[in-house]
C-alpha cells in the first residue's frame, strides 16, 4: 500500500458505509443507530486505480477522557496520527454541526492533507449542506453518496490532488520488480511429498470469550500499546477487528472479537450483527482462544463456545484470564483441570493455561500452546502407520457382531487434515455403533499424540467388484 487514509466525523454520518465501499466487502458493521464503531479498523482499499490503507474510526462525541466516548475519541486521533491523509465526512443531508466544526478546527491544527468529503449528496434538500460545508475552511467538498456509489471518481480526483501522485501511485520499478516475484517457481510444483509443518507462515487466530472476559486487553499486552478499546464496561468491543504483531519472527493475525452472550439474551440488531461478525472471525481462523474469567469459569456459555469452535473445525485452546485475582492459584489450578477433563471430553487434552492480560503473566505460554496445537491441527500421518494401527486396534477390541454378523474394517487413510479427517472402509458402515467410533477416535488421539483437536472420523462401504456384472447363464 502506497498510503494511509483515516475517515473521521461525527456519529452517523456514513463512515463505515464509506469504508465497506472502498474496501468492497461488508466487514464494518452499519446501523442507523449512531455510534457504532468503536475501534479503529484498518483495510485494503480500492479506488478506481489507487491503492492504500483505509481506517474506520469512532464518531466524535465530546466527554472526558476517563469516559468510554473520550476512550473511543482518543483511538480516533491516534488514528488521525497514523494516517497521510483524512477524510472528514459530514453529513449534507443534515446539514453542519457544533461537533463538526469542532472536529474541522481540530484538523486544522494538525497541518495534515484533508479531503472534505459531504455524504448524502443524493438526498433532496442535500444542497444547502453541501454549500454550509464550504464555511469550515477546509476546501472545496467533494459530494458522494457512500450508500450508493455515486461521486467515487470525483473523490479519487480530490485524493490524488491531497497527497500527490508521487505518493498515490507506487514508481513503474516497484511494479516491475512485484511482477517478478509473483512468477511461480518451477522447483516448488516438484513438492507432492507430505506437507512440513511451515514455523514461518502467518497464523490467524481469533479471540473469543463472553462479555468482559478480557480479550481486548490481552491483545493489547501481546501488542505492546493500547491498539484496541478496552474499559470496566461490559460489551465495549463491536466489530471483529484484526491486528498484525510478530512472535519469535512468526507474523501473528490475531481477531478481537465481540463478547457472545447465550442467545436467548442478544435480543438487539447490533448485538446480533456482532455476534454474526464473531462467528465469522471464528470460521475464518486456523486457531481460536477461548478466553475464560478465571474468577467464574466454566459457566455454561464457556462450555457452549469451545463446543462451537471444535465443531467448527478450529484448533482450540483455553486461557483463564484474570490469573492475578486468584487467591490460591495452585488448588484453583488443579481445580480447574479437572473440571476440563470432565466437561469437555469432546476435547481431550486441549491446552489450558492460566493467564494475566492486565500485567502479562503466562503470555509466552499461551503463545507457545497456540502454536503446539496448530502443529497437531496439520498433523498428516501415512497410510500405512494407520493400517498398521487400524489392524492393532481390532485385534485389542474387534468390532461387534450386528444381526449376527462380525463387522469388519478393512482400510484406513487419512483424506485431510486442518482437522485431521480420516475415512475407513468397512462393511456396513451404517450399523458400526458410536461407541466404537469412540474407541477408534481416542485411540487416534493418544496413540499419534493429537490432544485437544477435533478429529474427523468417516466410514465408507468398500466397494463389491462383481456388483455391476449381469448373471451368466
Amino acid at each position: 500500500m502506497s498510503f494511509t487514509v483515516a475517515i473521521v466525523g461525527r456519529p452517523n454520518v456514513g463512515k463505515s458505509t464509506l469504508f465497506n465501499r472502498l474496501v468492497g466487502k461488508k466487514l464494518a458493521l452499519v446501523d442507523d443507530t449512531p455510534g457504532v464503531t468503536r475501534d479503529r479498523r484498518p483495510g485494503e482499499a480500492r479506488l478506481v486505480d489507487l491503492r492504500f490503507t483505509i481506517i474506520d474510526t469512532a464518531g466524535l462525541e465530546q466527554s472526558g477522557p476517563e469516559t468510554l466516548q473520550g476512550r473511543m475519541w482518543a483511538q480516533t486521533e491516534a488514528a488521525i496520527d497514523e494516517a497521510d491523509l483524512t477524510l472528514f465526512v459530514v453529513d449534507a443531508k443534515n446539514g453542519l454541526t457544533p461537533a463538526d466544526e469542532t472536529l474541522a478546527e481540530m484538523l486544522r491544527r494538525r497541518g495534515r492533507p484533508v479531503v472534505l468529503v459531504a455524504n448524502k449528496s443524493e438526498a433532496r434538500g442535500s444542497d444547502a449542506g453541501f454549500y454550509d460545508a464550504f464555511t469550515l475552511g477546509l476546501g472545496e467538498p467533494c459530494p458522494i453518496s457512500a450508500e450508493h456509489g455515486q461521486g467515487m471518481l470525483d473523490l479519487r480526483d480530490a485524493i490524488v490532488e491531497a497527497i500527490g501522485e508521487d505518493r498515490a501511485y507506487p514508481q513503474a520499478s516497484e511494479e516491475a520488480e512485484t511482477d517478478i516475484d509473483l512468477q511461480p517457481s518451477p522447483e516448488g510444483e516438484e513438492d507432492e511429498a507430505e506437507p512440513v509443518y511451515d514455523e514461518t507462515k502467518p497464523l490467524r487466530v481469533a479471540i473469543i470469550g463472553r462479555p468482559n472476559a478480557g480479550k481486548s486487553t490481552l491483545i493489547n499486552r501481546f501488542l505492546g500499546e493500547d491498539r484496541l478499546l478496552t474499559g470496566p464496561e461490559a460489551g465495549i468491543t463491536r466489530d471483529s477487528i484484526s491486528v498484525e504483531w510478530d512472535w519469535r519472527g512468526r507474523t501473528i493475525k490475531m481477531f478481537d472479537t465481540a463478547g457472545m452472550r447465550r442467545k436467548a439474551k442478544v435480543q438487539e440488531k447490533l448485538e446480533k450483527l456482532s455476534v454474526a461478525d464473531s462467528l465469522r472471525s471464528i470460521r475464518f481462523a486456523e486457531s481460536v482462544v477461548i478466553v475464560f474469567d478465571s474468577t467464574i469459569p466454566f459457566e455454561k456459555q464457556d462450555l457452549q463456545l469451545v463446543d462451537l469452535v471444535l465443531r467448527e473445525g478450529r484448533a482450540a485452546v483455553l486461557a483463564f484470564n484474570k490469573w492475578d485475582l486468584v487467591d490460591e492459584p495452585q488448588a484453583v489450578l488443579a481445580d480447574l483441570r479437572e473440571k476440563t477433563e470432565r466437561l469437555l471430553p469432546q476435547a481431550r487434552g486441549i491446552r489450558a493455561v492460566p493467564i494475566s492480560g492486565q500485567t502479562g503473566y503466562g503470555l509466552d505460554k499461551l503463545m507457545q500452546s497456540i502454536i503446539d496445537t496448530d502443529k497437531v491441527w496439520n498433523r498428516r500421518i501415512s497410510t500405512a502407520r494407520l493400517n498398521r494401527w487400524l489392524e492393532s486396534q481390532q485385534i485389542q477390541h474387534p468390532p461387534p457382531a450386528v444381526s449376527g454378523r462380525r463387522l469388519k474394517l478393512k482400510y484406513m487413510t487419512q483424506v485431510k487434515a486442518r482437522p485431521p479427517g480420516f475415512m475407513i472402509s468397512c462393511t456396513r458402515p451404517d450399523s458400526v455403533p458410536e461407541s466404537y467410533m469412540r474407541y477408534l477416535t481416542n485411540g487416534l488421539r493418544n496413540d499419534f499424540d493429537m490432544p485437544g483437536v477435533p478429529i474427523r472420523l468417516h466410514l465408507r462401504a468398500s466397494e463389491n467388484p462383481f456388483e455391476n456384472r449381469k448373471k451368466q447363464r
